[in-house]
C-alpha cells in the first residue's frame, strides 16, 4: 500500500466523519435501542434462572449488546452510500483520483469510530449495573468487534451498489438477513434452553462464535477455545467483506 492510499483513505474518512462531528446527537439517536436492551432488558435475564452459578448475567448479556449494535450499524452502513449513488455525489467523487479501494476502507474506518465509541460507552455505563469487564479481554474483545464491523461494512457497501439505483434489494436482504444472524446468535437469550434444530441452527450462524470470543474475552478467558473460532469467523467476514467490496467499487460503480 502506497503513502497515496492512506492519504486518500484518511481523505474519505474525514469527508464521512464530518457530519458526525457537526450532529452529535444524532449519533445518540442512534444508542436509542441498544440502551433500552441494556436497561429494560438486561435485568430481566437475573430472574430467568439461566445464569445460576454462573456470575453476573451483565457478563454475558453486554457483549452481546456489542454484537447487536455491530449487526444494526455497520450491516446498514451501506445506506449512506446508496444514498450518494441517487443523488450523484459519488460520481463526482469518482471523476476525481482518489483511490477507489480507498473509497471502500475510508468509509468502513467512519462506521469502525462509530462503533467503537459506543461499544466503550455501553461499556462504562454497564459498570455500575454489575459488569465487571477484563481490561485486556476488553481491548481484545474490541479489536474482534472492529474486524467482524469492517467486514459487514464492507459486505454492506457492495450489496448498496448491486442495488443502485432502486435501492429495494438493499432493504430487502439487510431486513431478510439482520435479523435471523442476531435472533440465532444468542445475543438475547442462551441458546442452549431452545429446540434442538434451533441450537443445529445457531451453529451454522458465524455470529454465533464471535458473541462467544466476545464473552470469553470480556471475561478475560484467553485460553478459551471460542476465542479461536470466534477470531476466525470475525477475520473470515472482514477478509470476504474487503474483497467484495473493493470489488464491486472498482467494477460496479
Amino acid at each position: 500500500m502506497s503513502v497515496q492510499f492512506f492519504r486518500d483513505t484518511g481523505t474519505v474518512f474525514s469527508r464521512e466523519f464530518a457530519p458526525v462531528l457537526r450532529e452529535p446527537l444524532a449519533l445518540l439517536f442512534t444508542m436509542g435501542q441498544p440502551l433500552l436492551f441494556l436497561f429494560l432488558f438486561g435485568p430481566l435475564l437475573g430472574g430467568t434462572g439461566s445464569f445460576e452459578g454462573e456470575g453476573s448475567p451483565w457478563q454475558w448479556f453486554v457483549p452481546g449488546i456489542l454484537i447487536m449494535m455491530c449487526l444494526s450499524g455497520p450491516m446498514m452502513a451501506g445506506y449512506s452510500l446508496l444514498v450518494d449513488l441517487i443523488g450523484g455525489s459519488m460520481e463526482r467523487m469518482l471523476v476525481t483520483p482518489l483511490n477507489r479501494t480507498a473509497m471502500l476502507v475510508g468509509r468502513a474506518m467512519k462506521e469502525f469510530a462509530i462503533l467503537l465509541a459506543q461499544a466503550v460507552l455501553i461499556i462504562v455505563l454497564a459498570v455500575p449495573l454489575g459488569f465487571r469487564p477484563h481490561l485486556t479481554g476488553v481491548l481484545a474483545g474490541l479489536a474482534v468487534l472492529t474486524l467482524f464491523g469492517i467486514g459487514l461494512g464492507a459486505l454492506s457497501f457492495a450489496l448498496a451498489i448491486a442495488s443502485s439505483p432502486g435501492g429495494d434489494l438493499f432493504y430487502g436482504v439487510t431486513q431478510l438477513v439482520m435479523f435471523p444472524l442476531m435472533l440465532l446468535s444468542g445475543v438475547l437469550l442462551p441458546m442452549d434452553s431452545g429446540p434442538g434444530w434451533l441450537q443445529v441452527a445457531a451453529a451454522l450462524n458465524p455470529v454465533s462464535y464471535v458473541v462467544e470470543a466476545e464473552r470469553a474475552l470480556f471475561s478475560g478467558l484467553f485460553t478459551d477455545m471460542s476465542v479461536l473460532y470466534g477470531t476466525l469467523c470475525a477475520c473470515a467476514v472482514a477478509a470476504v467483506g474487503l474483497a467484495t467490496g473493493t470489488r464491486a467499487m472498482r467494477r460496479g460503480v
